[in-house]
């Protein structure tokens, strides 16, 4: 649909763009990133025809651009510019159709049922409807932006050029656009040339990407290999960190602010701030931790500054826990956007907790545990799905920096170590007689300062995987022992 061959030109005597090659297929939406300087809005003007270059060819459906005549071409192709102007006090309606007018023929212009439908049409699909009858001078950026925007796609083209689509839009028109946007390029076929500041934006909506870096292409490829951490660090000279988005496969980028001084100060998690009440085990921390846990709420991975551990019946059923445990923790003072809370319906008395050290890093480890329902899972189809109150409960807190890569790897070496600890504790799943692996209901915590030494890897054998392992065997052994000496009173 879109072909550039080795495009080059600027402003005078001045190249800014240089040997510039891309294709845009039919039904793509296509993405154009770069820091400002970098040529993107050059580009555009010249793919569109606004701007004249000096070397290489546009070639659209086939065809060189300079073969089309202007009328011609606007029915091919609609432009938003970046920064729209409207020098007349035009009213909404009659801007959006002012896009018409490239399908309009005869020295008398005449106004069709056809255009009126397809004005009418593009208001209600960029929100502007209610507003019709307003003069666009009275408008507020954003609401202006969505004029012009029905304006373009009034013209009903094949190729939609746009630079900042999402200026001065809120969140919610911005998901509409390119919803609606991208929902054009697979059911009309409709091909989108987007400029895009919004590197999360571009990630998530575009099939390709094409990134400028001082007037020459670094790379154009698929979002995931365009955005890229290390690259987009380069290009754009900032600190960011790549991470997926939680829901679809698409790349999300994060800016990295530096560190403020005096705002934080380095902390130890340890048995100084482990509190214990009837009915719950708490820890709070001056600043939040970078958490990955299975509690009831706050699980996932995140960051938070308290950790609860609330006593239940063992006979405790409710038809939504979650809500139960937010109001029970909004109940104690406790904010539940901030807290990772977990129930057991052990005594809690029967606490195990272990601070370790190692070279210039440690763990504070706290466990809970009872295995009234101990199940071996390599036979757990033996067993009937009940939810229960976690029965050992693990939290595992790292005064260090951690990875990605040492939160699992944690959880899968606490998780060994506790195995272990059944086994030799000869704890039997009663169902199957064979040695129980843990409860129907376990629960985790690995909670990290990320502060400190920088710890890659938490294995096994590894300097952290063997705090880890011992703190977390010693502790779920003391809470095993203590859980069957209660159980013999």
């Amino acid at each position: 649909m879109l072909k550039v061959q080795h495009l080059s030109g600027g402003y005078g005597g001045t190249s800014i763009l240089k040997n510039i090659s891309f294709n845009v297929r039919k039904g793509e939406m296509f993405g154009v990133l770069g820091p400002n300087g970098s040529g993107k809005t050059t580009l555009l003007k010249m793919v569109s025809g606004i701007l004249p270059f000096n070397d290489g060819e546009v070639v659209v459906d086939g065809s060189p651009l300079s073969s089309y005549s202007q009328k011609q071409l606007a029915k091919i192709i609609a432009v938003l510019p970046q920064h729209s102007a409207q020098a007349f006090s035009y009213s909404v309606k009659e801007t959006v159709s002012l896009g018409r007018y490239a399908h309009q023929s005869g020295w008398f212009q005449t106004w069709s049922e056809e255009d009126e439908a397809i004005v009418q049409k593009v208001m209600e699909q960029t929100g502007i409807t209610d507003f019709h009858s307003k003069d666009i001078q009275q408008l507020s950026g954003g609401e202006r932006q969505r004029v012009f925007l029905a304006q373009a796609l009034a013209q009903e083209p094949d190729i939609l050029l746009l630079d900042e689509p999402t200026n001065h839009l809120d969140l919610s028109f911005q998901k509409e656009l390119l919803d609606l946007l991208k929902k054009w390029t697979m059911e009309k076929g409709l091909t989108v040339v987007s400029i895009f500041h919004d590197l999360n934006l571009a990630g998530l909506y575009c099939d390709r990407l094409l990134l400028l870096e001082e007037g020459v292409i670094n790379v154009q490829h698929t979002p995931s290999e365009v955005l890229r951490e290390d690259r987009i660090q380069t290009v754009y000279r900032t600190k960011i960190q790549k991470q997926p988005h939680p829901k679809v496969p698409a790349p999300q980028m994060l800016l990295l602010p530096d560190k403020i001084s005096g705002k934080e100060q380095e902390v130890t998690i340890d048995s100084s701030m482990l509190h214990l009440s009837e009915d719950h085990i708490v820890i709070e921390t001056p600043q939040p931790l970078r958490t990955m846990s299975s509690g009831v709420i706050g699980s996932g991975t995140g960051w938070h500054h308290t950790f609860v551990n609330r006593h239940v019946g063992l006979n405790y059923n409710c038809s939504n826990h979650r809500t139960e445990m937010a109001d029970y923790l909004k109940e104690n003072g406790f904010e539940p956007a901030d807290t990772v809370g977990m129930m057991t319906a052990v005594m809690l008395k029967d606490v195990s907790s272990l601070f370790i050290e190692s070279n210039g890093f440690s763990a504070f480890v706290v466990v809970t545990a009872g295995v009234g329902n101990a199940v071996d899972a390599s036979h757990s189809e033996l067993h009937d799905y009940r939810l229960q109150p976690g029965t050992i409960n693990t939290w595992i807190f790292i005064n260090g920096d951690m990875t990605e890569e040492a939160f699992i790897q944690g959880i899968m070496t606490a998780t060994e170590s506790k195995v272990k600890v059944l086994h030799d504790q000869q704890v039997i799943d009663s169902i199957s007689g064979t040695f129980a692996t843990g409860t129907s209901t376990d629960s985790i915590l690995i909670a990290s300062t990320q502060k400190g030494k920088k710890l890659e890897f938490a294995g096994t054998i590894t300097p952290l995987g063997k705090l880890i392992s011992k703190a977390v065997y010693e502790c779920t052994t003391e809470a095993i022992v203590k859980y069957y000496k209660r159980k013999q009173q």
